[in-house]
């Protein structure tokens, strides 16, 4: 299976999240979920020795391969993650969570690990490095967001516990915050015309074909037409590629290409009827 569409399935699927804020879900986790109350969140019972954590050291990083599918619904309200995290700067009330996901899956497929300095957001894209400053007291921390949440209107990133240490709200539950996304320079994609028309857009093959059509179903389901699944053969064996069109007009053609670019899979390749 392609990174591409493990993160689109994956990102179909929504997991509990109950972070100090209370019990709400989060979506993209490959893993299943826990009955609702079977673990109350909170703190570990030993205290954390902070200067055992690892800094984080912010540098460029490739999309995850899951976490990423956007648009997505939780709790009835839906969110549309960035197409960059470049100039994002939010003051707000930032929460965290602790033992009752530590060691399960995030959004982006990583294990949950409160020790270390990481965090969810709603939009940002996954990974995404970010400072987060308490406008109280002052302090100031450098998180990696592998995550989605919280989603409580008044809150605008959900803390490791770890994180929560440093920044001074392990006591409190939750406090006032700003968050800016640090952000490096990212090489333009150049949009390639097709050499003629009419032309389809592969999106990828697919050795079997429950996964070319959990692709495709993905795609119609975030609004691109056309998407067909077809059966082929090469030198290993049967093969299903999951295609888009014919598409007959230019504009039309780089609309789906930047479609199937922001929903995580890789530029799609142009194959002429």
């Amino acid at each position: 299976m392609t990174a591409p569409a493990r993160s689109l399935i994956a990102a179909m699927s929504l997991l509990l999240l109950a972070g100090c804020a209370g019990l709400v879900e989060r979506p993209g986790r490959p893993g299943p979920a826990k009955p609702p109350g079977e673990v109350v969140d909170g703190a570990p019972e030993s205290e954390l020795d902070v200067s055992r954590i690892r800094p984080v050291v912010p540098g460029p990083e490739p999309r995850s391969a899951y976490g990423n599918h956007s648009p997505y619904t939780v709790l009835g309200r839906t969110y549309h993650v960035k197409p960059s995290a470049v100039g994002y700067q939010e003051r707000g009330i930032a929460s965290w969570y602790g033992t009752k996901f530590h060691g399960r899956l995030t959004s982006s497929g990583e294990p949950y690990d409160m020790y270390q300095l990481t965090a969810a957001h709603r939009s940002l894209p996954l990974p995404t490095f970010a400072e987060v400053r308490h406008l109280e007291n002052g302090r100031s921390i450098i998180v990696r967001i592998n995550d989605r949440g919280p989603f409580h209107p008044d809150r605008i990133i959900d803390l490791s516990w770890a994180a929560a240490v440093k920044l001074g709200i392990d006591h409190s539950g939750i406090g006032p915050v700003e968050v800016r996304a640090i952000t490096f320079d990212e090489p333009a994609v150049p949009q390639v015309r097709p050499a003629r028309l009419p032309v389809w857009l592969q999106v990828g093959a697919f050795a079997e074909r429950s996964r070319a059509e959990r692709v495709a179903a993905t795609l119609v389901e975030n609004g691109l037409d056309r998407v067909r699944t077809v059966p082929a053969h090469n030198a290993a064996g049967p093969i299903w590629r999951v295609r888009i069109g014919p598409l007959d007009e230019l504009d039309d053609v780089l609309a789906h290409v930047e479609q199937v670019t922001a929903l995580g899979f890789e530029r799609p390749r142009y194959v002429y009827p």
